[in-house]
């Protein structure tokens, strides 16, 4: 049997660069190299893309040690003025154009399967404010925010949100993934600093009711069938789970996996999970963040359809928790990914 020609994109221009690369890592040392022949796809913080030519490991690029690859709608992934055949791609990217759709976008015009959700939901998932809509439109409790854009700004006024949300209250970029730019506010002052780091990063910023409850994460894994992990939950040692408590501070978390909870309630995030899953058209994978509150009421957070995959990363640990190593999990991702490729190829491009 031939080897799947599989890449792994990583890296891009994001402010979750390094994450992706940490993740990627962990992805290049858990796959099969019997069964894959792997590509190495590096995507610099400016932009551009480099084929590695040592695939001993996952690393920064520079000119001098990578090709450049182009990517075209016609012929696909090129080097050197030659096709880079790959069969499938997994595309390890976190953050603004890694899971926001836009990645996913260029794949599907270059007619390369990828793993994961579709553009559509990938950039849905990403918009918080989005999301949230859909996700309250089909009854599912999210927290109460307020959407503010860039050139409303300088109308927000500090006492009418506080009247509205109570204290405190989260302040966040609307497109951004693990935590960056993210503010707990308990007064005005911070408040008008969480605003201006929040659009540092975002044109939208969301400000969300502060929620007093359990933080869990549930990985939602498959596209007709779904299999929903063991929920873990996230008991931080800071003021919230920031980015230095995902990734810097070893200290700054504890993550119990599976999570303390009764069977009815797991259950029932587990059906939340899935009914999430379905209402926001993902497919491939997902973690998907609730909060649990002392009545019982759960809250959805937000939906990554790019979870970290590092050796530390809830999804992955969920997944294997319940029974799927990390390594049969990458498998079931690229055989997704080529099923989805299959569906869509019996689809009419045109009239005749």
């Amino acid at each position: 049997m031939s080897k799947i020609k599989l890449g792994i994109i990583y890296g891009g221009k994001s402010t979750e660069h390094e994450v992706s690369i940490r993740s990627a890592s962990s992805v290049f040392d858990a796959l099969r190299k019997d069964k894959y022949e792997l590509e190495l796809i590096y995507i610099t913080k400016d932009g551009q893309w480099l084929l590695a030519n040592d695939k001993k490991e996952v690393k920064i690029i520079d000119q001098t040690k990578g090709r450049e690859i182009l990517v075209s709608p016609a012929s696909g992934l090129t080097v050197d003025n030659k096709v880079l055949e790959i069969d499938a791609v997994l595309p390890i990217l976190h953050g603004t154009a890694g899971e926001d759709g836009t990645i996913q976008g260029l794949l599907e015009l270059a007619n390369i399967p990828f793993a994961g959700c579709s553009v559509r939901s990938s950039a849905v998932c990403m918009d918080k404010d989005m999301t949230k809509r859909l996700l309250q439109e089909n009854g599912i409790e999210t927290a109460a925010g307020i959407m503010v854009n860039y050139f409303e700004q300088d109308q927000v006024n500090y006492k009418d949100v506080e009247t509205k949300l109570g204290l405190p209250m989260f302040i966040k970029p609307v497109n951004q993934g693990s935590s960056v730019g993210v503010s707990k506010v308990t007064n005005e002052s911070e408040f008008y600093q969480a605003l201006e780091l929040a659009f540092n990063f975002d044109s939208k910023v969301m400000i969300e009711k502060g929620i007093d409850g359990r933080e869990i994460e549930v990985s939602v894994l498959g596209d007709e069938e779904l299999f929903v992990s063991v929920p873990g939950e996230i008991v931080s040692n800071t003021e919230f789970y920031s980015y230095d408590s995902k990734y810097l501070d070893d200290d700054g978390a504890v993550l119990n996996i599976p999570a303390n909870l009764d069977d009815e309630v797991q259950k029932r995030i587990q059906d939340i999970a899935k009914k999430t899953f379905r209402t926001l058209d993902c497919e491939g994978m997902a973690r998907v963040d609730v909060f649990l509150e002392q009545s019982g009421k759960i809250i959805v957070n937000e939906v990554n359809t790019l979870p970290g995959f590092t050796s530390i990363s809830m999804y992955p640990k969920l997944l294997e928790v319940s029974g799927i190593p990390y390594a049969d999990l990458l498998d079931q991702l690229v055989t997704l990914a080529l099923k989805r490729k299959e569906r869509e190829n019996r689809l009419k491009t045109d009239l005749l």
